[in-house]
C-alpha cells in the first residue's frame, strides 16, 4: 500500500502556510482568489470524470458544486480537477473501443498523480461511465488517503411503443433487422427515444454494477449512487457527500482500513446477487491487485456457487435502474445479503458503520418484484462460473444464460479479430451448436481487451444466443446475454492454447465440471502451440503500444502495476 502522506507533509500542507521556500507556490493560490484562512483549513480534491464526449457524465460538473458547497459547509477547502472518460456505446464495434479498458489505467494514474502532485487532505471521486468508477478506486487505493466516492447516477429508460428500452435494446434491434424481423425505419425510430437524457445506461450492465460496487466496497456510503443522473435529489446527496468526506478526513479513515479482503468478498456477493456485468470480474480483481489484498479469479466461482441472483433486472431481467431505485437500491439488496448470512458483517463503510450496522437501519419489506429475497430469488442459479482446462489454464469467465446446457460440444469456428467474426455472422456462417472461437483481442493482444457486443448483439438478435457459444480472451459488455466464454487466459497473442484451435476441432464446455477443452491431444496441442508466431502488433507505439507492452493477464485483473500484497495483520 503507497501511502500519499509519506514524506510529503500531508495534514501539515507541506509547509504551505508558513515556510518562506513555499512563497512561490503560495503566490499561485493567491492568484486563484484563496485567502490565508482557506489554506488554514482541510484541502480537498473533488476528482470528476466530466465529459461532453457521452451522455453518462455529462452532468458531473454540476454535481461538483454541490459536493464543493458541502465540503466548504463543513469547513474544508475544495479543488476540483478532471480527468478523461471513455465512451464504451460510442466505440463499439469500431477501433475506438480498444480505448476503453486502456483508460481504466489511464484515469487512475492521473487522478494518482495530482493526488501526489499538492498537499491534499481528502478525495471525492465522480464517477459513472464504465471505467471511471474502478479506475478512480484503484487509484484511491494507491493514494490512501481518506476519500469517498460518488456514482453519477444512471438516465432514465427510453419509452418505445409501451415499453421500457435501454440501450440492450438499440443494439439487439441491429441484429433483428438484419433477419427481417425489424424495419430499418423501426431501428431508427428507436434510436431517437432509447437514451432519453443525462446519466449511465439504465440497466444492471457495467457503468452500474460497478456503481453499486462502491456501496458494496465500502467506498461510498450506501444509496446516493442510486438516484439516478436527472433527479434533483442528486444535488442533495451530493452536498451529503462533501459534508461526508470532511468527516472522514477528521477521523483519519483511510482506503487501507475499508478495502479489506472481507469488503472486496461483499463486493463480489453483491455482483453475483445483483446479476451483475462479468466485467465487475476484471474490475475487482484489478482493485485487489492496487490495495495489495490477495484475491484469486476462484473465488468468484466459489461466491457465484452460493449467492443466488436476488434483482430481475435488465439485461436477463425485467426492470431497469429507475425501478432498482424505487425498489430501495443498495440499501435493500444489503439487508437480503445480511439477513441469509451472506455478508462480512464487520466490514466497514466510509460512513464509518460496519455493513451490518447499517443493514441493520434498512427497513424490512422493501424491495418488490425488483429486488427479491435469497429465500424466493429472481433466479436461482448464477449468471456467471469461472472455468478452467487446456484452453485456459489461467481462468476464463463463462456468462450464462437461463437456458444453458450443462455440457455443450461443437466445431470451432475460427476467427483472428472481431471484424471478420461480425462479417460471418451477419451472412449467415454461424450455425446453432457453433462454437465461435474469436482471439487475439486479449488485454495486450487487442490491444484493449475490447467488449464484443457488436458480435454478441448480432448472435441474439439472429436468434443463435441460446444456440451458439462465443469463446474469446476479449471481454463483454454488460449488456451482453447469451452463453458467452470470455478472459480467455493467457491469451492468444501471448502464446496461449486458444491461439492453437483451428476451424473444425471440437471444444466442449463442461459447466458442472467447470471446464473449457479442445478435444484434441496434449501432444497435438503442444505442437501446434511449437509452430506458432506472435502476431505482429497492431499498434507497435503510442498509449496503446505502451499498454500492450505493460498489461498483465485478465485473470490478474489486466493491470500495469499492482501493490505488493499487504503483510497479515
Amino acid at each position: 500500500m503507497n501511502h500519499a502522506d509519506g514524506g510529503n507533509g500531508r495534514g501539515k500542507h507541506d509547509g504551505m502556510l508558513d515556510a518562506l521556500e513555499r512563497a512561490p507556490a503560495r503566490s499561485h493560490y493567491w492568484a486563484m482568489g484563496l485567502t490565508d484562512e482557506d489554506l488554514r483549513k482541510p484541502l480537498i480534491a473533488v476528482a470528476t470524470t466530466w465529459s461532453e464526449t457521452m451522455p453518462c457524465n455529462m452532468n458531473q460538473r454540476r454535481l461538483a458544486e454541490h459536493v464543493k458547497a458541502g465540503i466548504r459547509a463543513a469547513g474544508g477547502t475544495p479543488f476540483e480537477f478532471n480527468t478523461i472518460a471513455v465512451s464504451d456505446n460510442l466505440g463499439m464495434g469500431t477501433e475506438g473501443q480498444r480505448t476503453s479498458l486502456v483508460s481504466r489505467e489511464v484515469i487512475a494514474d492521473s487522478i494518482e498523480l495530482v493526488g501526489r502532485a499538492q498537499p491534499f487532505d481528502g478525495i471525492v471521486c465522480l464517477v459513472g461511465c464504465d471505467k471511471t468508477g474502478p479506475g478512480a478506486v484503484m487509484a484511491l487505493a494507491r493514494l490512501d488517503l481518506p476519500a469517498v466516492a460518488l456514482y453519477s447516477g444512471s438516465m432514465a429508460a427510453g419509452r418505445w411503443r409501451g415499453r421500457d428500452v435501454t440501450i440492450q435494446d438499440m443494439w439487439e434491434a441491429l441484429g433483428q433487422e438484419a433477419v427481417g424481423e425489424l424495419a430499418a425505419a423501426d431501428v431508427l425510430e428507436l434510436e431517437r427515444v432509447a437514451c432519453p437524457g443525462a446519466g449511465t445506461c439504465a440497466a444492471q450492465y457495467t457503468a452500474n454494477t460497478m456503481g453499486q460496487t462502491l456501496d458494496f466496497l465500502g467506498m461510498s456510503p450506501f444509496g446516493p449512487g442510486d438516484i439516478l443522473a436527472t433527479d434533483p435529489a442528486k444535488e442533495g446527496a451530493a452536498e451529503g457527500i462533501g459534508a461526508l468526506v470532511m468527516d472522514v478526513v477528521a477521523r483519519d479513515l483511510r482506503p487501507s482500513a475499508i478495502l479489506t479482503h472481507a469488503a472486496l468478498t461483499n463486493a463480489i456477493t453483491a455482483l453475483v446477487a445483483s446479476g451483475g456485468s462479468t466485467n465487475g470480474v476484471l474490475h475487482l480483481l484489478a482493485i485487489a491487485r492496487e490495495a495489495g489484498v490477495e484475491l484469486s479469479i476462484d473465488e468468484f466461482d466459489r461466491i457465484a456457487a452460493r449467492v443466488p441472483i436476488i434483482t430481475d433486472l435488465k439485461p436477463t431481467g425485467r426492470f431497469v435502474a429507475a425501478d432498482f431505485a424505487r425498489a430501495g437500491g443498495t440499501p435493500v439488496v444489503l439487508k437480503e445479503l445480511v439477513e441469509a448470512g451472506l455478508m462480512e458483517e464487520g466490514a466497514l463503510n466510509v460512513d464509518g458503520r460496519t455493513v451490518g450496522e447499517i443493514a441493520a437501519g434498512v427497513p424490512s419489506g422493501a424491495g418488490g418484484e425488483v429486488i427479491r429475497s435469497v429465500a424466493a430469488p429472481a433466479k436461482s442459479g448464477a449468471q456467471f462460473a469461472i472455468l478452467r482446462g487446456n484452453l485456459a489454464p489461467e481462468g476464463c469467465v463463462l456468462k450464462l444464460s437461463g437456458a444453458a446446457e450443462e455440457v455443450h460440444r461443437g466445431p470451432a469456428r475460427v476467427f483472428d479479430g472481431e471484424r471478420s467474426c461480425s462479417a460471418a455472422i451477419r451472412a449467415g456462417a454461424i450455425k446453432p451448436g457453433d462454437v465461435v472461437v474469436l482471439r487475439y483481442e486479449g488485454p495486450a493482444g487487442g490491444p484493449g481487451m475490447r467488449e464484443m457486443l457488436a458480435v454478441t448483439a448480432a448472435l441474439v438478435g439472429r436468434g443463435l444466443g441460446e444456440s451458439v457459444v462465443l469463446v474469446t480472451d476479449g471481454r463483454f459488455s454488460g449488456v451482453t446475454r447469451g452463453l458467452m466464454i470470455g478472459h480467455v487466459a493467457p491469451e492468444a497473442a501471448h502464446g496461449g492454447p486458444l491461439a492453437a484451435a483451428r476451424d473444425g476441432d471440437t471444444i466442449e464446455i463442461d459447466i458442472p465440471g467447470r471446464e473449457l477443452r479442445l478435444l484434441v491431444d496434449d501432444a497435438e496441442l503442444d505442437a501446434r502451440l511449437l509452430d506458432w508466431e506472435p502476431p505482429t502488433p497492431l499498434y507497435p507505439s503510442g498509449v496503446l503500444g505502451k499498454y500492450a507492452g505493460s498489461v498483465g493477464s485478465a485473470s490478474d485483473g489486466a493491470v500495469t502495476s499492482a501493490a505488493p500484497l499487504r503483510q497479515p495483520a
